[in-house]
């Protein structure tokens, strides 16, 4: 395997920064190191064909297992759990108010991974809205990997990977398998909608959002990329709507419109 040059290196981070808005600018060695075995596996001699191929637009079959291994998709059920504390003793209660008329929950796991924040999200929801009535709980859960929502749509876990859930709910939400393994119990999939969305497009969806969860996306996002997504974030999200962002994730407060609530937790002002 020929060596990625500085040229072809710099060609592709261009392009994956201007249409994916991931920051790999001083990442030459992390691409090199994940990408060289399995293009070379897929007959590639060189970083250089590779390249072209890509940013030609001639392979857009590669573009999805590339950015795979190029970030990190690590979730677990109950990732930060003081949003989740938070999202049942604020904010669902204030859903609750705010639609008491059309009894219509709209959240959105911008970001979803393998799909375990957007099924901890449901279970939450409908664990509250389960005795107030007809209430359409369906949450939107987007991801720009087809391989990362096709993982999420046919989920398997171990039983360890459902202990920190709370008391009942493996048994709730969760089908158990012959093998051992759990997969999610029918109403919970049906709770969730996947969809591939890409996080540098315009955000143009039906209604605008309660809750926006985006949390541990923004990571590899420059500056310039993220404070123009949380403005388009806050576009579509209600007036008095929240973002929940990643704790290691921060915001530039001279710019941010949303009002700072508690650490990663954001309003948008009424």
């Amino acid at each position: 395997m020929e060596p990625l040059t500085a040229e072809d290196f710099q060609s592709l981070q261009s392009y994956i920064q201007q249409h994916y808005g991931i920051d790999l600018h001083k990442k030459s060695q992390l691409i090199s190191s994940r990408l060289a075995v399995p293009i070379s596996q897929i007959g590639y001699t060189s970083f250089h064909d590779y390249v072209l191929d890509i940013i030609s637009g001639r392979r857009p079959d590669l573009v999805n297992p590339m950015l795979a291994r190029l970030t990190t998709n690590y979730t677990y059920f109950m990732r930060e759990e003081a949003h989740f504390q938070f999202l049942q003793s604020t904010v669902l209660p204030w859903i609750e108010k705010q639609h008491r008329n059309d009894h219509c929950v709209n959240i959105w796991s911008a970001g979803c991974s393998s799909g375990e924040e957007p099924y901890n999200l449901s279970m939450y929801v409908m664990d509250y809205f389960q005795a107030k009535g007809s209430w359409d709980t369906r949450i939107l859960a987007t991801d720009i990997s087809t391989d990362m929502l096709q993982r999420a749509v046919n989920p398997v876990y171990s039983a360890e990977n459902l202990n920190n859930l709370p008391a009942g709910w493996k048994s709730r939400y969760f089908t158990r398998r012959p093998d051992g393994l759990y997969t999610v119990a029918p109403r919970l999939r049906k709770n969730v909608l996947f969809r591939i969305f890409n996080l540098m497009d315009p955000i143009h969806f039906r209604k605008k959002f309660d809750l926006i969860c985006c949390r541990n996306v923004m990571i590899y996002f420059n500056q310039s990329v993220k404070d123009a997504l949380i403005q388009r974030f806050y576009g579509a999200t209600v007036p008095g709507g929240y973002l929940f962002i990643g704790h290691s994730e921060g915001v530039n407060r001279n710019t941010c419109p949303y009002e700072y609530i508690k650490p990663a937790i954001y309003r948008k002002k009424v």
